[in-house]
């Protein structure tokens, strides 16, 4: 994986051969398998409690990354208190996997939030969950206890993150934006993927947006593509590296996945995550939007 930016990605055989760390009460290595239970892939996909990598910790990313009260990413405390819970410590070093749609939809949000408030060593687990089960790597339905830790969280990092105002500067300034929804989703055809709920009273897309639907930074069995081939994908949708970059979804976690080729595998220095998404763009009043399919 040497040809990436950021030596972030770590393979199932790495993973595997770490397993005595992350079953550890040390606090050194933990593993979090971060997905939401009521979505699945397909007829395969394996919930936490049937099965998982032993010492995975499971978060779900609606309640233990999101404050649904205020309909926002965690607060600093609340981001302290709920990885102090799960037996993280500022120094550890931590691993996402998780299913979903596509591999590591929600994974990749928690990382992008562990970035935001200045977790120095995270990583990913490259495919997921379904890599991990399709490939007969050892599953358990074991849940484990650790100590909790006392986290101490730097940040927030603000560079990485999009606002309203933002984004409204973006259109503005004809900056690129990554849509990552589907084409379905991007054209207005339809509001929120099948089996979700629509959190927009529109649909359409942003104003200049390119569509890159996460799903084809991925290969067939849910692991990044190369750099050479991510660089090729983002330059034929006009994203290139000497630009200033906002990417969003319908709720932020898919834009992770996006913000995550961008910054950690291709290096790019200016990425923000809009994690508001088209879920508050699509219902503010006034604001505009575009329909129809990307050219």
């Amino acid at each position: 994986m040497s040809d990436y930016a950021n030596d972030v990605l770590v393979s199932a055989d790495w993973v595997d051969e770490h397993l005595d760390e992350f079953q550890s009460d040390d606090p050194d290595y933990r593993l979090l398998e971060v997905n939401n239970p009521t979505v699945t892939a397909d007829s395969e996909y394996t919930a936490y409690e049937e099965g998982h990598a032993p010492g995975a910790v499971f978060l779900d990313w609606e309640e233990d990354f999101t404050d649904r009260t205020t309909r926002d990413i965690l607060s600093k405390d609340s981001f302290e208190e709920t990885m102090g819970a799960a037996g993280v410590s500022e120094d550890s070093t931590v691993v996402f996997y998780g299913g979903g749609r596509v591999p590591n939809w929600f994974a990749l949000f928690a990382y992008w939030q562990f970035k935001y408030y200045g977790h120095e060593d995270v990583r990913v687990l490259n495919g997921g969950k379904d890599y991990w089960v399709a490939n007969d790597y050892p599953l358990t339905d074991e849940e484990p206890d650790f100590p909790s830790q006392d986290y101490s969280a730097r940040g927030p990092f603000e560079s990485i993150r999009a606002y309203r105002q933002d984004v409204e500067q973006a259109v503005e300034g004809g900056l690129p934006m990554v849509d990552v929804r589907s084409p379905e989703e991007f054209s207005g055809e339809i509001i929120a993927p099948e089996g979700l709920q629509e959190t927009a009273q529109r649909g359409g897309h942003i104003p200049g947006a390119s569509n890159v639907p996460t799903a084809t930074v991925l290969n067939d069995d849910g692991t990044f593509k190369t750099a050479d081939e991510l660089s090729e994908l983002y330059a034929d949708a006009g994203i290139t590296e000497d630009q200033s970059v906002v990417t969003y979804c319908r709720v932020g976690e898919r834009s992770s996945i996006a913000w995550f080729a961008l910054v950690e595998l291709l290096g790019f220095d200016d990425v923000q995550n809009y994690d508001g998404s088209w879920t508050e763009w699509g219902n503010i009043i006034r604001s505009p939007i575009e329909k129809g399919e990307a050219e």
